[in-house]
């Protein structure tokens, strides 16, 4: 499995981490992939993991409470919340740690979202910036696994996108 192909930056001075990542796909499917629960749960959580939605209502003021399903079926629960989205181009939001109801839990970082699509040809670039309230927050999701973990995520896209599973 190659990991090497999502581009990972970190800013300390700014709290931030920068993610670039190409699919070869062309932009209608990419914001698909990335915009639908239903594709979503198809490969946003790393194996053996699995996502699982409880719902999504993808407009901005919307939210998507998903959790991520471990192979001993525990639970992680996750929600984002969409603050801006211009089709095909970019959405944003912020995306938290919570309970099965949605409601969050303090103890894990909140993260501002900027995903941005670009066409390149027949591929398509994304490129997401995460930003944090502290480093400590960003440090804390990176120890917890984010690099490794939404790699792999973008792994599983990529093998959607060959098996035209999407």
């Amino acid at each position: 499995m190659d990991l090497s192909k999502t581009k990972f930056t970190v800013d300390k001075e700014t709290n931030s981490i920068l993610v670039n990542r190409e699919f070869n796909a062309p932009i209608e499917l990419v914001w698909k992939a990335w915009t639908d629960c239903k594709i979503m749960d198809l490969w946003w959580a790393p194996k053996p993991w699995k996502a699982q939605t409880k719902s999504m209502n993808f407009k901005e003021g919307g939210s998507w409470l998903y959790c991520m399903v471990g192979p001993q079926g525990e639970k992680h629960w996750a929600c984002a919340e969409f603050t801006k989205i211009e089709f095909q181009k970019t959405y944003q939001g912020i995306d938290y740690f919570c309970d099965e109801s949605g409601i969050k839990n303090t103890e894990f970082p909140t993260t501002q979202w900027e995903n941005h699509f670009s066409s390149n040809n027949n591929t398509t670039v994304v490129n997401v910036k995460l930003t944090f309230s502290s480093l400590a927050e960003l440090e804390k999701l990176t120890e917890m696994g984010f690099k490794e973990g939404f790699a792999m995520a973008h792994t599983n896209l990529d093998e959607l996108i060959i098996s035209k599973t999407i």
